[in-house]
């Protein structure tokens, strides 16, 4: 593989595709599985994690909540659901957020090395990441013995804090690149930490977080304008 010229980091639900992936693929692969008893499941878990965010829970720990979901899942049969999950969604059309997806692609072409970062899972994220042409994929590791899935992780959720240390990771691997020519892609205040640590953050589809980033741009998601943030 040829040196990048840059690194380009980017968030993944509703930045680079329109849905929560994580909650998304809950519905798909249970229901899939196991019926109505799966989709109630689905429904449970969702609440739950609700009721977390309701509560001012920290989304590392409901990130934690949400993988005790999958355990006792046979890994290969949640990879294998994972690949038909994207192939269905992507199929449809209004899959990803065509702005984002074609900077990205912009990006690569002009010699830059794409990143994702993100506190998904891998069964759901591998088939975004080869589709985008994606060389790393930062992310949340669900723990997995003798094939099954055991409910935690490896490491820390890829939340906040855990994405500017992913950014400087990277960067740290790739001295001869300056964090100043680099780009990173994000929707929410917990991206703001990866956003920080380039010199051309962009925000999706939030001014008030682009009115946080001085120097930033805005990306509606919409139309493909880019703005100043602030």
């Amino acid at each position: 593989m040829s040196v990048p010229a840059r690194l380009v980091f980017s968030d993944v639900d509703e930045t680079l595709i329109r849905c929560k992936s994580m909650f998304d693929f809950l519905d798909f692969h249970f229901g899939r599985r196991y019926g109505r008893r799966g989709t109630e499941r689905a429904r449970e878990v969702r609440e739950t994690l609700a009721a977390l965010s309701a509560s001012g829970t920290p989304r590392e720990h409901a990130n934690r909540v949400y993988y005790r979901a999958w355990t006792g899942e046979p890994a290969h049969l949640v990879a294998a659901s994972g690949a038909e999950w994207f192939e269905r969604r992507s199929a449809a059309g209004s899959f990803y957020i065509p702005e984002t997806r074609n900077a990205l692609l912009g990006h690569r072409a002009d010699g830059a090395a794409v990143v994702l970062v993100s506190g998904s899972f891998p069964a759901i994220l591998d088939p975004i990441a080869a589709d985008i042409g994606a060389v790393h994929l930062v992310c949340s590791r669900p723990e997995v013995r003798d094939g099954v899935l055991t409910g935690e992780l490896v490491g820390e959720p890829v939340i906040g804090g855990e994405k500017r240390a992913a950014v400087r990771r990277l960067l740290s691997a790739h001295p001869h690149i300056d964090a100043a020519d680099c780009h990173a892609y994000g929707d929410h205040i917990s991206d703001l930490p990866m956003l920080t640590e380039v010199g051309h953050p962009v925000v999706v589809g939030d001014r008030d977080l682009a009115g946080r980033l001085p120097g930033g741009l805005f990306l509606p998601g919409d139309d493909g304008a880019l703005s100043a943030g602030a």
